[in-house]
């Protein structure tokens, strides 16, 4: 059967009609995608103080996390400290184990120290991934903070950074018998057998430092500045950004040259 040209022009019509097109078909999607991006940011700054998520790293394959603060432990900081929570912290270094795409991590600690075992546990978590990671302290890495820029493959420290050492202190109630002293020390000794065995410095020289009485004029310790980290042993080297980028991309590529083999880093090893 002929159809006129009238009725051509009619089913033409028709099919336009009813096949809009593809750009007005998108345009709705894509916003709602970018209005949600937007909201799961928000979120993540509110919730973990970061824009990104293990989930949702950038192309480059390394994940950073930041120690900012003081290292809060199962009781709850006040308001206005600036605060690391491990609860936030130990569920992203699961997850940078986890995730394939996720090749290094890079972790930069500002913190004033805080909790010992809070502070201990997410040191371990980083030393026991299977991921090349670095460490780059800025501004200071005191107290309990130190395990932790010690814990990764290798560190660095600014020139300007310091880091304090000092002995543990206990809050709240102290009993006055000698277990509350016994105690004290084997605390003490795990977070010294943990330094000493991730860095260079020896166990005496850590206990001097820690035990020095002519640094500081109000506690007992030693202050390092930069340099005196990585003279001492304690810090691998000064360097800034760059440099810890560049080390860990390094470490991401011998990794890969070894087959992604969890032991490509302890390949010096005994």
């Amino acid at each position: 059967m002929t159809l006129s040209p009238r009725q051509r022009r009619s089913s033409s019509a028709r099919r336009v009609r009813t096949t809009p097109h593809p750009a007005l078909q998108e345009q709705p999607k894509t916003h709602t995608q970018e209005k949600e991006k937007g909201q799961d940011v928000l979120q993540n700054i509110q919730q973990l103080g970061q824009t990104n998520i293990p989930q949702q790293l950038s192309e480059n394959g390394i994940h950073t996390i930041t120690i900012i603060g003081q290292i809060e432990g199962h009781i709850t900081l006040p308001p206005q400290n600036k605060t690391t929570k491990y609860e936030h912290i130990i569920p992203q270094l699961v997850a940078i184990e986890q995730n394939p795409k996720i090749q290094g991590l890079l972790v930069i600690l500002n913190t004033v120290g805080g909790d010992v075992e809070a502070g201990l546990a997410i040191a371990e978590m980083i030393d026991t991934l299977t991921k090349p990671s670095v460490t780059l302290v800025l501004g200071g890495g005191h107290s309990i903070g130190v395990p932790i820029a010690v814990s990764s493959d290798y560190s660095f420290i600014t020139e300007t950074a310091t880091m304090t050492i000092h002995p543990i202190r206990l809050t709240g109630l102290v009993i006055g018998v000698p277990q509350t002293y016994e105690y004290l020390d084997k605390m003490q000794d795990r977070v010294i057998k943990f330094v000493t065995s991730h860095s260079r410095i020896t166990k005496e020289k850590f206990r001097q430092v820690m035990f020095c009485t002519n640094q500081l004029a109000r506690d007992i310790g030693t202050v390092m500045v930069g340099k005196d980290a990585v003279d001492d042993g304690l810090i691998d080297e000064v360097g800034g950004l760059g440099q810890a980028i560049a080390k860990l991309q390094s470490l991401i590529k011998a990794r890969e040259s070894k087959g992604g083999s969890t032991d490509a880093l302890d390949s010096d090893a005994p």
